[in-house]
Parts: C-alpha cells; sequence; structure tokens
C-alpha cells in the first residue's frame, strides 16, 4: 500500500444476545458461554501512514493519555515485536459510549491490528492476531473474527455461528456500568450449567449479570420493559448498561426504531444488521482491490 494513502472504516461494535457465567478458572477468572454479535455500526477510525518518523498519533475524545489507550497498545505491539519503523496516525470518531457493554475500545484495538497488518505487510494470520489481541483484552479476538460468533473459557474460545441476518435496536441510557464491581458482587450468578450451543440457542436469552445491574440501575429495568413490548424479549448486553431487542427483518426494526426515537431524545439510539462477514476486513479488500486497480 502506498504510505501517502488513507483508509477509513467502521470499527463495528457487539452484543451478547445471551452471557451466562458457569464457574471460574483455577487462576480466579471467570468462565462464560455467550453468543457475540457483531454489528454493523460503530466508531469510524482513519489511517494515515507516515513513512519516516517513526510515531503512533492517536487523534479522538480521549481524557487520558494515548499511551493508555487499548488503540496506542495495539499499533505499539506490532511496532515492537516486528520491527516497524514507519509511523501511523490514526483518528477516531466516536460513536459508542463507554461501559456499555457495546465492546467500542476492544473494537477498536482489533480494528487497529486488523488494518496495520495489511498497511504494514506483516501477513499475519487470523490466528496470530487472535494470539495478540488476548494480550490487548477479553474481547479483543472476537473483534478480529468480526461475526456472530460462540465465545466459551474466558473469551478466548471462539467459534463461528452461522445465523440469519438479525436487526437490533439498541439503546444506552447513559449510565456508565462498572464491569470489576459487577465481577465482584457475591450475589453474582457463578454457576449457571454448561450447555451445547444447540441446546443453548433453543432456550430464552438470558445474561448473568442482569439482575446486579438492574438492582443497582432502575433505569436499565425500565428500559428493559419498554423495548420487550415491541415484541421480543429485550437483553442487556454483556457487563455493561446498553440494552436492546432483536427483530427478524429491517422493516420491523425500523418501526420500532422510528417509534422509539419519537418518544425519546435522552438516549442514544441506533440500528443495525448482525454482520454476516469481518466488515473491516470486507473494506480493506476492495480499499486494496481498488489501490491495486489505480497503481
Amino acid at each position: 500500500m502506498k504510505t501517502n494513502n488513507v483508509f477509513s472504516c467502521i470499527s463495528p461494535c457487539k452484543v451478547n444476545d445471551f452471557l451466562y457465567i458457569v464457574g471460574k478458572t483455577t487462576n480466579g477468572y471467570h468462565k462464560l458461554q455467550t453468543l457475540f454479535t457483531v454489528l454493523k455500526y460503530g466508531d469510524t477510525m482513519t489511517f494515515e501512514s507516515a513513512q519516516n518518523d517513526g510515531l503512533i498519533e492517536i487523534q479522538g475524545p480521549f481524557d487520558f493519555p494515548q499511551e493508555q489507550n487499548l488503540i496506542y497498545k495495539a499499533a505499539a505491539l506490532l511496532k515492537r515485536k516486528y520491527a516497524i519503523n514507519k509511523g501511523i496516525k490514526i483518528s477516531v470518531i466516536k460513536r459508542l459510549p463507554e461501559g456499555g457493554g457495546l465492546g467500542g475500545g476492544s473494537g477498536n484495538a482489533a480494528t487497529t491490528l486488523l488494518v496495520l497488518n495489511r498497511i504494514w505487510d506483516l501477513n499475519l494470520s487470523e490466528a496470530e492476531l487472535i494470539s495478540m489481541g488476548n494480550d490487548l483484552g477479553a474481547d479483543v479476538p472476537l473483534f478480529i473474527k468480526g461475526t456472530t460468533t460462540f465465545g466459551q473459557g474466558t473469551g478466548e474460545i471462539l467459534q463461528e455461528v452461522k445465523l440469519p441476518t438479525r436487526w437490533y435496536l439498541v439503546v444506552n441510557p447513559g449510565c456508565k456500568v462498572p464491569t470489576k464491581e459487577l465481577f465482584a458482587l457475591p450475589e453474582l450468578k457463578r454457576d449457571s450449567p454448561v450447555r451445547t450451543l444447540e441446546q443453548l440457542l433453543k432456550i430464552p436469552f438470558e445474561n448473568s449479570f442482569t439482575p446486579c445491574v438492574i438492582k443497582r440501575y432502575p433505569q436499565v429495568q425500565k428500559l428493559l420493559d419498554e423495548l420487550s413490548a415491541y415484541g421480543n424479549v429485550a437483553c442487556m448486553s454483556g457487563s455493561g448498561s446498553s440494552c436492546f431487542v432483536r427483530f427478524s427483518s429491517k422493516k420491523k426494526c425500523t418501526d420500532a426504531f422510528n417509534d422509539f426515537l419519537s418518544r425519546h431524545d435522552e438516549f442514544k439510539v441506533f440500528m443495525a444488521p448482525s454482520c454476516n462477514e469481518n466488515p473491516v476486513v470486507s473494506d480493506l479488500n476492495k480499499f486494496l482491490l481498488h489501490q491495486t486497480v489505480l497503481h
């Protein structure tokens, strides 16, 4: 890729259709069974190569040192491990709320790994990128895959799942839920039975974190009740405050989206379809094909 080219893409988000805590590992980490769905919606990330300065520059609405940013850590990890002397400028337009359970930071880190792998001609395999992603955060490997995925263990055991396209109405009530505090709560259910994916897909979806969250954040319970009135049971995503309801068609989702917006202007709201292929990889392939044709 020519170093003066600029590449932009959506860094997608995810929801957890279901999430069960099924125990703990010997070193104290919680073991999960969860269905991740990656959505075609997220932050916009722009990558601009700098051939000679060797610096990593992150631009975006971040109120902490860039060295603490997962985007920076992902880029620095690649530079250090593969002795990359090129620089990179990464700009981010944030749409996803922090602490919302949508995986915004993890998605940004995974997008960085995927894009720089191609920009810097590293040609690392998906497995190699997933291994690096594990060092950055539990949800980063999911976004390396970038499609509907069944997660087990501490999130490192991933199995792609082929399901029909679903449409999601997602609402964030504006409160930030602290994940570490939830994991420490004594009342958190940690003994859900281990089941097969086939079994889990046949029962009503649940989230082990929901009872703890709605007890402390009544606005989440109110939102779940309101979204469930659209005909499907609403769920909470991950350990965050964002809630969603699924639809089988775009029209049904659009109708619910428009109705919800007509009655609310205080929430962050969006609708999006599930991804049947990794949207970052798809955009990269199109971009690189275009560059090949031009040059």
